[in-house]
């Protein structure tokens, strides 16, 4: 058994986003249409100024700028992940947003109870998962987790990459399939199961979590189909 072998799937996983952070920021900040799908989730969870957001799984912080320029200076925004070294590049990304708060966590098990101006802890207005549905074994358990911390009222948007549905955009899912391989941690690629596959079954089984426990209110693809942006208010 080798060294990486006889570590545990989190430990191998982290140190592999640990390993990548560049590379993974480079992409989230410069694949083709991120920048609408970032700016069209922000709005989905229709922010307003003073209020608490959490991203779970904030990766490099990406979409921290824009949740943050919607609570404004007032507002709480709370980034949570387990890998620090996309937490460093996060902590560079947001230094000129004293609202944001990083915190390493993982996001199936959040230590997160944010407090208001005088202390009083509450729960999150908002919460947004960006890419990272698809990385839970049990994720209808981790969505229903989720809406738990926001509670009745709250809003939750999901924001996935999947195989595309769009009959003209097809012919590139195999494209796709090959980045899920070579994106994926050490241990998902050398499962029985496609990771595509995997991917596939944990992004439906969240998001009918999503729409088991919210009233949806928006739902859009973006970038060819392959991006999906849904959104809901818990009931």
């Amino acid at each position: 058994m080798t060294a990486e072998q006889s570590r545990s799937p989190s430990s191998v996983a982290q140190s592999f986003y640990t390993r990548w952070a560049t590379l993974y920021d480079a992409l989230a900040r410069r694949a083709p249409g991120v920048g609408s799908v970032r700016t069209e989730a922000a709005d989905a969870l229709a922010l307003d100024p003073g209020e608490t957001v959490v991203e779970m799984g904030c990766g490099t912080g990406a979409n921290l700028p824009y949740l943050a320029e919607r609570v404004g200076p007032e507002g709480t925004v709370v980034g949570v992940d387990f890998s620090p070294g996309v937490l460093d590049v996060a902590r560079e990304r947001t230094r000129e947003f004293p609202q944001v708060h990083l915190v390493r966590a993982d996001a199936t098990r959040p230590p997160i109870r944010p407090t208001d101006a005088a202390g009083v802890p509450h729960d999150p207005d908002a919460l947004l998962a960006t890419f990272v549905s698809g990385m839970f074994d049990d994720s209808a358990a981790v969505v229903s987790s989720w809406a738990d911390l926001v509670g009745s009222g709250g809003r939750l948007c999901l924001v996935d990459l999947a195989e595309t549905t769009d009959p003209r955009w097809r012919p590139l899912n195999p494209v796709f399939r090959a980045l899920v391989r070579a994106t994926a941690p050490p241990g998902s690629r050398t499962m029985r199961a496609s990771p595509t596959k995997l991917l596939n079954r944990r992004l439906v089984a969240a998001h009918r979590a999503l729409e088991s426990r919210c009233r949806v209110t928006h739902e859009t693809t973006h970038a060819l189909g392959f991006a999906r942006v849904r959104a809901g208010v818990v009931e």
